[in-house]
C-alpha cells in the first residue's frame, strides 16, 4: 500500500492526498523530468552531479521504477532552473502541494508589489514606461506610455504577441521594423527556451520569421550601443531604446515572470519631444 500523505490546498486546508509510488503512477513526474531534462540539454549524469544524487537514482526517477520525495523534486527543480510556475507543475506531477504561491495582483498580499511597479513607472517620467507579463500582456503603463501608445491600440489588456500577428504589421508605424523583429525574435525565442517551451511565445516567434521585413534584413556591422524602435506618424519620429527590469527575490508564481520596460530617448529630438509632450494639460 502507498503511505499517504498530507497536501494543503489554495486555502490552507489539509487533506490526505496518497503518495503515488507505482510506476503508472509516477509516469507524470518522470515525463516531466525527462522534458527539461532534454530542455536543459543535460546528460543523465550531468543532472545527477548538479543534484547531488546518482546517475542511478535520476534513471530510476526518469522510467518511474523510483518515486522522488518532496525535498527530491525540489532540489532537481533547482539543478534544472525550473521557473516557479513549472517547480510546481513537477511538485504536481508527484502527488505534492504546490511550493510557491499563487496570488492576484490585486489581492492584500501583492499590495506592496503594486505599490513598487507603480512608483517604477510613475516616476520614469516623461519617458514611457509598462508592466507587461509572461506572455507579453501589458497590465500597467505609465501616463506617457498611454499617450502615445493608446492610439496604437497599446493600452491595458493588449497583448503585443497579438499586435505581431495582426492584420495591421507594425512595419506601419515603426520605421526600422525590420530589425526590431530581429531582435523580438531573438527575445521570443530565448524567453520561451529559458522557460522549457511556451507555445504562445513559440507560435509568435514562428509567425514573426516569416515576416518579409525580417527577410529582407541585410545584417551589417554596427558600431551602435543600442537598436532604438523608431516609431513614425506622420511627421512624428520618436526614438526609443528599452531595459527591462524583473523582481529578483519574487516567489509568487506570476511575479517572477512579469517584466517593467523603461524607455529611454535615443536621441536628442526625442528627448525633446517627450518633454514637450509632458508639459501638455
Amino acid at each position: 500500500m502507498a503511505a499517504d500523505t498530507v497536501m494543503k490546498d489554495g486555502n490552507g486546508l489539509t487533506a490526505p492526498t496518497r503518495k503515488p509510488e507505482s510506476r503508472t503512477d509516477m509516469q507524470p513526474f518522470a515525463e516531466n523530468l525527462r522534458h527539461w531534462r532534454s530542455a536543459r540539454r543535460l546528460s543523465q549524469l550531468a543532472l545527477a552531479g548538479d543534484a547531488g544524487i546518482s546517475s542511478r537514482h535520476l534513471a530510476f526517477l526518469e522510467t518511474g521504477r523510483a518515486g522522488p520525495s518532496r525535498s527530491m523534486v525540489l532540489r532537481l527543480a533547482e539543478a534544472l532552473s525550473l521557473p516557479r510556475n513549472d517547480t510546481n507543475t513537477m511538485l504536481r506531477a508527484a502527488g505534492f502541494a504546490d511550493h510557491f504561491p499563487v496570488l492576484a495582483l490585486d489581492t492584500d498580499e501583492m499590495a506592496e508589489v503594486r505599490r513598487a511597479m507603480d512608483w517604477t513607472i510613475s516616476r520614469h517620467a516623461p519617458y514611457p514606461a509598462l508592466v507587461m507579463d509572461r506572455l507579453w500582456r501589458i497590465t500597467a503603463v505609465n501616463t506617457t506610455a498611454h499617450s502615445l501608445f493608446a492610439p496604437l491600440g497599446f493600452g491595458v489588456g493588449a497583448s503585443l504577441l497579438d499586435a505581431m500577428s495582426g492584420p495591421v504589421s507594425p512595419a506601419t508605424f515603426v520605421e526600422n521594423w525590420g530589425e526590431v523583429a530581429h531582435h523580438t525574435l531573438h527575445r521570443l525565442r530565448m524567453e520561451s527556451a529559458r522557460a522549457g517551451g511556451i507555445p504562445e511565445l513559440d507560435r509568435a516567434a514562428a509567425h514573426l520569421a516569416q515576416d518579409k521585413h525580417l527577410l529582407a534584413l541585410k545584417q551589417q556591422p554596427t558600431d551602435r550601443a543600442v537598436i532604438p524602435t523608431i516609431y513614425r506618424a506622420g511627421d512624428l519620429r520618436l526614438a526609443l531604446f528599452s531595459t527591462y527590469a524583473q523582481f529578483g527575490t519574487a516567489e509568487e508564481v506570476a511575479l517572477a515572470d512579469m517584466k517593467i520596460e523603461l524607455m529611454f530617448p535615443a536621441d536628442q529630438a526625442s528627448e525633446n519631444l517627450l518633454r514637450n509632450l509632458a508639459k501638455r494639460p
